[in-house]
């Protein structure tokens, strides 16, 4: 049989930390709801940045979540508490709030950050387990941790505490996100590259436009029809009515479908889709993506008001990493 011993050392390291986390939701609905509300409105008000400082683990956890706050909406960025005691603490304006971490509260090399943010009068916001630490009693506004079980079993080395560390930080972020209103195109301003950007581009980035995109007017003889799909290559023609409006599609599907018929002689009205699907300009290229493979096709007409104005092909949007 095979050794299932270290499945289960994952699944209690798992149960552990899950148990920090819900008691981490607890507090968000009791003791902690008034101090965090207060934490957003801290951080969303002011003109600067948000500093987040923290030493060890914590300071590895505060740039993850400098890092979601600056992609966010939020400006922000980490400050090591030993650069700062070393000159880095002019990197700090009066405009700014301190996020600082420390499970303890009592970090000796956050003090400097802790002087410096009263000398100034610089918001602090502090993310402890001990409100009664020096970080506790220096903040203004102190978010506390509950003391939950380490996942280590010599209950040493952090984890269950870093974990719900990252967890409040996210929860700030998404916080400031929606009292910000921050949509999806401000996402993407921030996530110009990889497949996260790709999939908030939208339609209109990547459409083919103008005389690209295959029109044939209605009664156009189908022997024209499958001409213009040859020549521009989506593999279908849209076709218009006399206000220009698009009235149907036929595809090389369509072909196929009616190759016992004549099709030289017929006109495209008695051959096209009447109900094709089409998408808006504005619409995400990860939603054209998705009615593409519910749909089983590989071209999208891109209509406005019902008049053709682009057409995108699958290849588009693979080009662009979208998946």
């Amino acid at each position: 049989m095979p050794d299932t011993s270290h499945a289960i050392s994952a699944l209690r390291t798992i149960e552990t930390e899950k148990d920090g986390l819900l008691q981490l939701a607890k507090e968000l609905q009791g003791a902690m709801a008034a101090p965090f509300h207060q934490a957003v409105e801290t951080i969303a008000s002011i003109g600067g940045r948000v500093i987040v400082t923290g030493v060890g683990k914590s300071g590895h956890i505060g740039s993850k979540i400098a890092a979601t706050f600056a992609s966010t909406g939020t400006p922000a960025f980490f400050v090591h508490p030993a650069e700062a005691n070393h000159g880095d603490l002019g990197m700090i304006a009066r405009d700014d709030v301190v996020l600082a971490m420390s499970w303890s509260g009592e970090s000796a090399e956050l003090k400097g950050i802790l002087a410096y943010s009263r000398r100034f009068k610089i918001p602090l916001v502090a993310i402890t387990s001990n409100p009664q630490s020096t970080l506790g009693r220096e903040s203004d506004t102190c978010l506390v941790l509950p003391k939950a079980t380490e996942a280590c079993p010599h209950g040493l080395a952090p984890t269950t505490s870093t974990l719900m560390q990252l967890a409040l930080g996210d929860a700030l972020a998404i916080a400031l996100l929606e009292r910000r209103g921050f949509s999806a195109t401000d996402f993407r301003t921030f996530h110009p590259g990889g497949s996260l950007g790709a999939s908030l581009t939208h339609v209109a980035d990547i459409m083919h436009v103008g005389d690209k995109i295959p029109l044939v007017p209605l009664g156009t003889l189908m022997s024209e029809a499958i001409v213009r799909i040859s020549e521009k290559g989506f593999g279908c023609v849209g076709v218009t009515d006399p206000s220009g409006n698009l009235v149907g599609v036929i595809t090389d599907g369509d072909l196929r479908r009616n190759i016992n018929r004549d099709l030289r002689t017929l006109p495209v009205d008695e051959v096209m889709n009447r109900k094709p699907k089409t998408v808006a300009p504005a619409l995400l290229a990860s939603s054209a993506m998705a009615i593409l493979n519910e749909s089983s096709i590989t071209t999208l007409m891109v209509t406005e008001n019902a008049r053709p104005v682009g057409i995108i092909h699958l290849h588009d949007l693979l080009r662009i990493g979208v998946a």
